[in-house]
């Protein structure tokens, strides 16, 4: 009777333990797969009104003269894109527009995000200076849609340089402006012999982690293929209004809509082959 006591108590005593092992173990694993499942059923929100596409830039562009410029090794090569677009076009003034276009169709974790890497980033860390300028960012008609691009201001060695950029996922135009690094920028300026403390500003910036929510709350999708574009064009510092129609004129003639999907196809044809 003891014996049966003791040895029913062991049983009695161990499946609590047995129990609660199987409930932490499966509610672990609940937790896991909804964190997993959550971005797909959440970043779902697209706009049925337009078409799913991306830009596609030109070369052979009328009353302009294009002069490819391989990337080397800079800063922009490190984007990893599917594909990479450079070049600099000459209108018939004589006056210049640098043109820049990357596109990733595959998201990897092991590569950095394509909108990490602006100009308010890499062109503050490669010498140039930032100049404020109003507005900072500005919608632009492109083939029929109204395109939001952030406005910036460089100067280098006396030359002002006018620049405009911006970014898609999925073929939908962003809900939340890429100007996470804006005043990190800033703040790098006036203390660039603190370089190494940039990533730690931009950890602690209030404006880098707005985007993040900006994007949450749209609920706009984050994943998909990226398309990032900048234009620039050197400007007098009392010709900068000559300088924002030039840039706009240019994307006009410039980007050309296609859809995604056939570039990702026509892309995995080539892989194959």
């Amino acid at each position: 009777m003891t014996w049966n006591m003791r040895h029913e108590g062991g049983l009695n005593g161990r499946q609590p333990s047995i129990r609660s092992a199987s409930f932490y173990v499966y509610g672990a694993s609940a937790v896991l797969l909804l964190l997993w499942l959550f971005p797909y059923f959440w970043y779902n929100q697209v706009d049925l009104d337009r078409d799913r596409y991306l830009f596609s830039p030109g070369k052979e562009l009328e009353a302009y003269t294009f002069t490819d410029q391989p990337l080397g090794e800079s800063m922009e090569r490190r984007l990893v894109a599917d594909t990479i677009f450079n070049g600099q076009f000459q209108d018939q003034d004589k006056h210049l527009v640098h043109a820049f276009m990357a596109k990733r169709y595959r998201e990897s974790s092991s590569e950095i995000g394509l909108f990490v890497h602006t100009p308010d980033r890499c062109w503050t860390e490669g010498g140039w200076k930032m100049i404020p300028v109003q507005p900072d960012h500005v919608e632009v008609s492109v083939r029929g849609q109204k395109i939001g691009f952030e406005r910036r201001m460089f100067v280098v060695d006396g030359n002002h340089a006018l620049v405009y950029f911006t970014g898609m996922v999925g073929g939908q135009t962003l809900p939340y402006r890429l100007d996470h690094n804006l005043s990190v920028a800033m703040k790098y300026q006036r203390h660039r012999n603190e370089a190494e403390q940039g990533t730690s500003r931009r950890m602690v910036d209030t404006l880098f982690w707005r985007r993040v929510w900006d994007a949450f709350v749209s609920r706009r999708p984050l994943l998909g293929p990226k398309q990032f574009v900048r234009v620039s064009t050197f400007v007098f510092p009392s010709q900068v209004h000559e300088g924002d129609q030039r840039l706009q004129s240019f994307l006009e003639h410039w980007l050309e809509r296609v859809d995604y999907r056939q570039e990702l196809e026509s892309m995995e044809k080539d892989t194959s082959a």
